[in-house]
């Protein structure tokens, strides 16, 4: 007897098709002596797999087949992770032994008590209206099973969903803890499931399925509130506007400033004054975050722009990715939201010098000897630094002598390919003991919400300023003369590159936008200018 059930496996945030096979021979001779196998290239979560379903099979009353038992996960030639593929082995041998299956009886081995279907569903909280027996073959399943029988959540929910709406399954069975996330994906039945018995009950007809509900995105993403108010920082009325020509143009900032100025702060502060998620950029991230097992139990969509701060002894396989099975690191943890990374010049050269290719390309490939991956990794990177390993600014000769050596730490591609460098001061005694002052995150939002809204209307794409190449820059961000001989000096007397020259032109075209000034003048060019304060200095 062979019964086949669909499942998926995950190839970074992708899910593709796994088939489970399972194979019974009862005319097997001596079967106690023959241990259940399981083949196709399985892990050892996956190995262990036979002894929590034995157990589980057990706790809910069903007996474990005799005979030779052998189960394939195919394609035989992809290695298989995790323990998802509990819930589809345990189904395929009740569905061997007719306990469930499209022309098997319609009942369910339930314990003596809840002998009663109606009783049983009323337990789990629903009323009994038979249904009829659904068909598992038009099903993807997954789901890790205590020794009990309860069925765990599991990673990559959403990338199960897509997957089965893209190959026209009818739906998916999972754990109910994931059907929330599943189901933000519509078009399909998302079918939760708490236990083995009550999966065994939906799909032979004696059990209500609970089928979750498409979320609604859009209302959940406008409810969404900012972390932090920028009112909160006192001072630095300087990088708060910094701050939001980042915003309103994508761009990649840099703050350089003694200790205790605020710096962490305000980053964390930023994605309030950043738009709002869309429903598409919310599905991406979430989707991300699904299939690294970092949503909260019942939690079905990430509704703000995430902000990841890595501690700067994280490796490069933590922040890019990576792994003998690929995983997302925190730069595409941070996809359309920040990267926060604090001490920058204390990172280790390495991990810094792996940014250079996502900040261009706004994705990561991980290579492997069976393949590439790439993983999305549109993110803004806002770093922050003390100008002296003691954390206070240099004042003499010696110091500013280990001024030089700190920022040496930063190589010049680096920075080139941040948009802003901006000093963030010590804040005077008298401004920290009055009353908070100073711009709001609502008066930032404003501003920077009606620069996106003229690059949307100019660009007719949601493509923010910081992405424009430079032969859109030479029809959509024209400078006049007085401003065209300022960026030729600043290019001579500072020495600057030809990434700096785009990226000065695409922040000048950025305060423009946000001046509401269709040409790019001289006072936006000089502003622009003043934001390569490391230029001069390294």
């Amino acid at each position: 007897m062979i019964a086949r059930i669909q499942s998926y496996l995950l190839t970074g945030i992708d899910a593709q098709g796994c088939e489970i096979e399972v194979a019974i021979d009862p005319t097997d001779e001596q079967p106690e002596k023959v241990r259940p196998s399981i083949v196709g290239l399985p892990d050892s979560a996956v190995k262990e797999s036979l002894d929590r379903v034995r157990a589980a099979l057990t706790a809910c009353g069903y007996n474990f087949p005799g005979g030779r038992v052998v189960i394939n996960l195919a394609p035989a030639d992809v290695r298989k992770e995790g323990p998802v593929y509990d819930l589809p082995v345990a189904l395929g041998m009740l569905s061997c032994l007719a306990i469930v299956g499209r022309e098997s009886k319609p009942r369910t081995v339930v314990p003596k008590e809840l002998q009663d279907s109606a009783a049983f569903a009323k337990l789990e909280g629903r009323e009994h209206t038979p249904h009829g027996p659904l068909d598992l073959r038009k099903f993807l399943v997954a789901g890790e099973l205590a020794l009990d029988g309860r069925i765990r959540p599991i990673k990559g929910a959403i990338a199960l969903a897509a997957l089965a709406k893209s190959q026209g399954c009818a739906g998916i069975i999972l754990p109910a803890e994931n059907a929330t996330e599943a189901a933000i994906v519509g078009g399909i039945d998302v079918i939760g499931v708490r236990t083995l018995t009550e999966t065994v009950g939906v799909l032979n007809g004696v059990i209500e399925p609970n089928v979750a509900p498409a979320p609604d995105a859009l209302s959940m993403l406008t409810t969404a509130a900012p972390p932090i108010d920028f009112l909160e920082v006192r001072g630095q009325e300087g990088v708060k506007r910094a701050m939001m020509i980042a915003a309103a143009g994508s761009h990649n900032l840099l703050m350089l400033g003694p200790a205790g100025t605020g710096k962490t702060m305000m980053a964390k502060a930023l994605p309030g004054i950043l738009p709002p998620l869309t429903p598409e950029e919310a599905i991406d991230i979430t989707r991300i975050y699904s299939s690294a097992g970092m949503l909260d139990p019942g939690q079905g969509l990430v509704t703000t722009r995430p902000v990841r701060t890595p501690h700067h002894t994280a490796s490069a396989q933590a922040i890019v990715g990576g792994g003998a099975i690929p995983r997302p690191g925190e730069i595409s943890l941070a996809h359309h939201g920040v990267l926060f990374l604090d001490e920058l010049p204390e990172f280790p050269r390495v991990v810094l010098e792996t940014l250079r290719q996502p900040l261009e390309d706004h994705v990561v490939t991980i290579a492997r000897a069976s393949g590439s991956l790439k993983f999305p990794a549109s993110f803004m990177l806002v770093a922050a630094m003390n100008p002296t390993p003691k954390g206070d600014m240099a004042t003499d000769g010696i110091s500013k002598a280990a001024m030089e050596r700190y920022l040496s730490k930063l190589s010049g591609p680096l920075l080139d390919r941040i948009d802003l460098h901006v000093e963030a001061p010590a804040v005077p005694w008298k401004e920290l003991s009055k009353a908070p002052t100073g711009t709001s995150t609502k008066e930032m939002r404003e501003i920077v919400l009606k620069a996106r809204t003229v690059q949307h209307t100019r660009q007719g794409v949601l493509t923010p300023n910081a992405r424009l190449s430079g032969k859109q820059l030479d029809v959509l961000a024209v400078l006049d003369d007085d401003a065209r001989t300022l960026l030729g000096q600043a290019m001579t007397e500072m020495g600057l590159s030809a990434r700096a020259y785009d990226k000065i032109r695409r922040v000048a075209r950025t305060i423009a936008d946000m001046d509401g000034s269709d040409r790019v003048e001289m006072a936006h060019v000089s502003e622009a200018v003043q934001y390569r304060l490391l230029d001069r200095k390294v």
